[in-house]
């Protein structure tokens, strides 16, 4: 895959704009600290799919990353012959906290809105919702031009609506200092003073608005939290045990630590709002597994794991999650760069199309404090891959390396 600067999620200082590696924030120098990365799955003791100049290859980026000052890397890769790849290296000094293994919970971010979509499409598969809906019709008031703005503009991203996160009121939430839960009618009145980016359908750019907006209509629609329509329409149908919308900090199983640099050995580019996290502090370190981002919901609260997110990829696009027309339609993109666009990146309903070297990929990237993930599965659901980053907060080397990763990955898929 060619460099190329992903404008997703495009999110203010921690979660700033989404790069060829992957959506990471803080891009910059982190402080020297003594780490050593390890391997967890012990490496060719296991059959397992995909060539092995792949799986040496994936585990020396895996191991270089770790080496570059992220402190912990989960990479899974299942080209649909034999057990997938599983690889998870962490440093040295994280382990005093926890033994990362690949199969651990990890926050996906952004990558909820691919579950939101899939439950939105589900809707109007059953004609409670149909996507030329115009948002004011189910949030009457709430959403600034909401007579024209459908819900297919809000799940591609062509709204024009303000991103909330780029709000400064929002920095105390995202940094893990906020108590308060926000709400989506809050964050919507919060964006409502906000001019519009551009006309409705006009463009395209990369809002977290846009599912805070499409979450409170699948909660007014059907009159069930979102939680409960994660669990019951995709975790319990697909056997998903460690998938479920969170609600709060509480971890119910076990699940990857995430950490950012301390204020001290914050990168000197970092905005004074943002050098500062909540959470426990060691080895020039803030652990904030335990921060809840009180204002993420629609766009950033769903947990899972590497592997469940293969199923519920291999769920979606094999069709069991959608009918036929609804996944056409999920299918259906806007260039993200514009008609002109030489990339020809796509955003879908909920889901990015990537054109690479090695084939056509479907992805979606997400970051949140200490948890950076990439997702991406090719058109049958048959082949998927993944990466974790137990951080937000790149140097410029581990950014390439990321980058190189990424790369690896949409290739390993058709190994």
């Amino acid at each position: 895959m060619n460099e190329r600067v992903r404008r997703r999620p495009r999110l203010t200082g921690l979660r700033a704009i989404a790069t060829v590696a992957m959506a990471a924030a803080l891009i910059g120098p982190l402080a020297a600290t003594p780490s050593a990365a390890y391997a967890v799955d012990g490496g060719a003791a296991v059959r397992q799919n995909a060539s092995p100049e792949t799986r040496t290859h994936l585990r020396a980026l895996a191991r270089q990353l770790v080496e570059e000052g992220v402190p912990g890397v989960i990479v899974r890769v299942d080209d649909g012959h034999g057990r997938p790849v599983e690889i998870a290296e962490q440093a040295a000094w994280t382990r005093k906290d926890h033994r990362l293994r690949a199969d651990d919970e990890v926050r996906e971010a952004s990558s909820t809105k691919t579950v939101m979509a899939t439950l939105v499409l589900q809707l109007v598969a059953e004609h409670r919702l149909a996507l030329t809906d115009p948002v004011g019709k189910w949030l009457p008031g709430q959403v600034r031009n909401g007579g024209a703005i459908t819900l297919r503009m809000l799940l591609n991203h062509t709204s024009g609506l303000f991103d909330y996160t780029e709000d400064p009121a929002l920095v105390p939430a995202l940094t893990g200092w906020d108590t308060h839960v926000w709400t989506s009618r809050e964050i919507l009145s919060l964006v409502s003073g906000h001019p519009a980016l551009f006309e409705p359908g006009a463009e395209w750019s990369y809002s977290n608005t846009n599912y805070i907006a499409i979450g409170a209509v699948l909660e007014k629609a059907t009159g069930k939290s979102l939680a409960a329509l994660v669990r019951e329409r995709i975790a319990e149908p697909l056997g998903l045990r460690h998938t479920f919308y969170a609600t709060g900090s509480a971890w119910p199983g076990r699940h990857a630590h995430g950490y950012e640099p301390d204020a001290a050995h914050m990168p000197p580019n970092v905005p004074e709002e943002f050098r500062n996290y909540a959470g426990p502090r060691h080895d020039d370190h803030v652990d904030v597994t335990g921060d809840y981002v009180t204002a993420d919901g629609a766009d950033a609260a769903v947990v899972s794991t590497a592997g469940d997110w293969s199923r519920f990829y291999g769920a979606l696009m094999s069709g069991r999650l959608l009918p036929a027309a609804q996944l056409a339609e999920m299918r259906t993109t806007v260039p993200e760069g514009g008609p002109d666009d030489p990339e020809e990146l796509g955003y879908g309903l909920g889901i990015e199309r990537a054109k690479t070297p090695c084939g056509t990929v479907w992805d979606h990237v997400g970051v949140v404090p200490g948890y950076a993930t990439y997702n991406v599965t090719d058109s049958t659901g048959r082949r998927t891959a993944a990466f974790f980053f137990a951080t937000s907060t790149l140097t410029k080397e581990a950014h390439q390396t990321g980058a190189a990763l990424m790369n690896a990955l949409n290739c390993a898929l058709f190994d």
